[in-house]
């Protein structure tokens, strides 16, 4: 397995998260999402696997961007929002190659083992 987790510092979601894999002994890549964000290219693979843009967007965000981004009409104009403001994402977003899952969901991993 190959576990990258995308988060926050501050969000418990992703510590959450962090601590799951850590005590069943799974290594994973941990990297900031407001500083590092995604790539147009990881972005779209977590898209395939998720399904759905708004999944993706932290309803918990603050600020004229995160009110921007919920009236944006197109898929590729929330991406491009997206890839331009990183802190709009929600956290944690975890991958294990083409899958995907965001928020804390352990039944999902699970399956992964």
């Amino acid at each position: 397995m190959n576990i990258q987790i995308f988060g926050k510092s501050k969000s418990f979601d992703t510590k959450k998260a962090e601590r799951y894999f850590k005590e069943c002994g799974i290594k994973f890549q941990s990297v900031d999402l407001p500083t590092k964000g995604l790539s147009k290219g990881e972005l779209n693979s977590v898209l395939a696997a998720v399904g759905d843009i708004d999944k993706l967007i932290d309803p918990k965000a603050k600020g004229e961007q995160a009110m921007l981004i919920k009236y944006l009409g197109s898929t590729e104009e929330k991406i491009e929002k997206l890839l331009d403001y990183p802190e709009l994402f929600a956290a944690p977003i975890v991958r294990n190659g083409k899958k995907a899952t965001v928020g804390f969901c352990p039944e999902v991993w699970k399956s992964w083992e």
